[in-house]
């Protein structure tokens, strides 16, 4: 499910103070009941998956046509990386979160950091700088999920033309998928 902006926004996460200048695009829910120390679990399903396999058609076709243009276009070429075309924010981490673990890679995405209740993974293409959060946040009724955050710097005119042609793809099809995904590993290895 959807959350609005303040459900990410509100909470004292330490990616605050690294992604100034990047822009919140997304905050989704995941049905991931737990306990309080299971965002590592969380993070290794997250890690290990296979995702858009076992997705709908539509969202393997979806994932399959942005592979392929990015192909094309060498919008996924090594150069356009972390690393390459923008510094890693692990360049500005202060030293508490330089001395705690990093955290899973997952191409494409590079870990930046793991606490107890949060875990960021960054990616960069030519079109933008992206970072993915993961937060294990406690509800009301004692208990723990997850919640996921996308923070987006696009590239240029070509990274805000694109994250605006792929809006409603991403919010109608590609994240609920994504999310039922995790949902569903979640469950099931309960």
């Amino acid at each position: 499910m959807r959350l609005p902006n303040a459900a990410h926004t509100s909470r004292p996460w330490r990616i605050h103070e690294l992604t100034p200048d990047f822009r919140l695009e997304d905050v989704w829910l995941l049905a991931t009941p737990g306990g309080p120390d299971e965002l590592p679990r969380l993070m290794s399903q997250i890690a290990s998956g296979n995702f858009p396999d076992g997705a709908p058609l539509v969202v393997r076709a979806l994932w399959e046509a942005r592979r392929r243009i990015g192909a094309l276009l060498r919008w996924d070429s090594q150069d356009t990386r972390v690393g390459f075309r923008v510094n890693s924010l692990r360049e500005r981490l202060p030293s508490d979160l330089r001395a705690a673990p990093r955290g899973p890679d997952f191409a494409p995405f590079a870990s930046v950091y793991q606490l107890e209740n949060e875990w960021a993974a960054e990616t960069a293409n030519k079109t933008v700088h992206a970072v993915l959060h993961i937060g294990w946040v406690l509800e009301e009724s004692g208990g723990y999920r997850g919640q996921v955050a996308i923070l987006v710097k696009p590239n240029g005119p070509l990274g805000a033309a694109y994250m605006v042609a792929i809006k409603p793809f991403r919010h109608l099809i590609v994240y609920p998928a994504l999310m039922r995904w995790i949902e569903q590993k979640w469950l099931t290895s309960a």
